[in-house]
């Protein structure tokens, strides 16, 4: 049976997750300040969250993909708990009085899947550099499609070399003749058993000297993640 507002009751605590964005300053503050962030805001609510047991109570939350500091995303999740009835319309419009424009929620539901099934994330890159333009993108498309593009990927247990033309599955590479810069679609890896962090890409670029490898005064970029994907390539939700 799907679950729905009319046939769930709160006689037993119940999964919300919530999807929200993360753009603008706030994609500088790091995963723990993000968790003490929202804990916080839904303290404040009066929305009846679900509290741990113990000597130290606090709220339960679970998040999808951590997002790597530096990266934007109109794709974040989090799941909550809730002990009382409450409508999810009602859970956006208080979590989101105590947010900002930067970090916002857009919608709450009852989730029929789990973070586990995650497998990917699409990403936005642009890239203003020097010599941006149609031939550096095809430059470009064509480093990061021909194996092997070697970088170093941090980890819990070290670093560890990682062949990111291998890791990307889809790439689309084009130049930006309105903006001056270069923009990018890359779809990389981020399940629990192997997620490459966005910036790789670019790293990988920068030591080609193929883009942001000059006066930094002149050039910048920025990362977006629009969505995350099971292994079949559907949007996950």
């Amino acid at each position: 049976m799907k679950l729905t507002e009319k046939n769930i009751r709160a006689t037993v605590p119940r999964v919300v997750r919530i999807k929200f964005i993360k753009v603008g300053s706030l994609q500088y503050i790091s995963h723990l300040d993000l968790q003490r962030t929202m804990a916080r805001v839904l303290a404040r609510t009066k929305i009846p969250v679900w509290y741990t047991e113990g000597f130290n109570p606090h709220i339960k939350l679970v998040f999808a993909v951590p997002l790597a500091v530096g990266v934007e995303s109109i794709c974040e999740f989090l799941d909550i708990r809730i002990t009382g009835d409450i409508s999810c319309e009602e859970i956006v419009e208080r979590v989101n009085a105590g947010l900002t424009s930067e970090l916002r929620v857009i919608e709450a539901y009852y989730p029929e899947t789990r973070f586990s099934d995650i497998e990917a994330a699409d990403y936005i890159y642009k890239i203003k550099t020097v010599g941006a333009g149609y031939e550096l993108a095809d430059r470009i498309k064509r480093f990061l499609t021909t194996p092997p593009v070697m970088v170093t990927r941090k980890t819990k247990s070290g670093e560890r070399d990682v062949d990111i033309a291998q890791a990307i599955s889809r790439l689309v590479v084009s130049y930006s003749k309105a903006e001056g810069g270069i923009e990018m679609t890359a779809r990389l890896p981020a399940g629990s058993r192997l997620s490459i962090n966005p910036a790789l890409p670019l790293d990988a670029l920068r030591s080609r000297g193929l883009a942001l490898a000059g006066d930094i005064t002149k050039e910048s970029y920025s990362i977006m993640r629009v969505r995350l994907l099971f292994a079949d390539g559907r949007e996950f939700k």
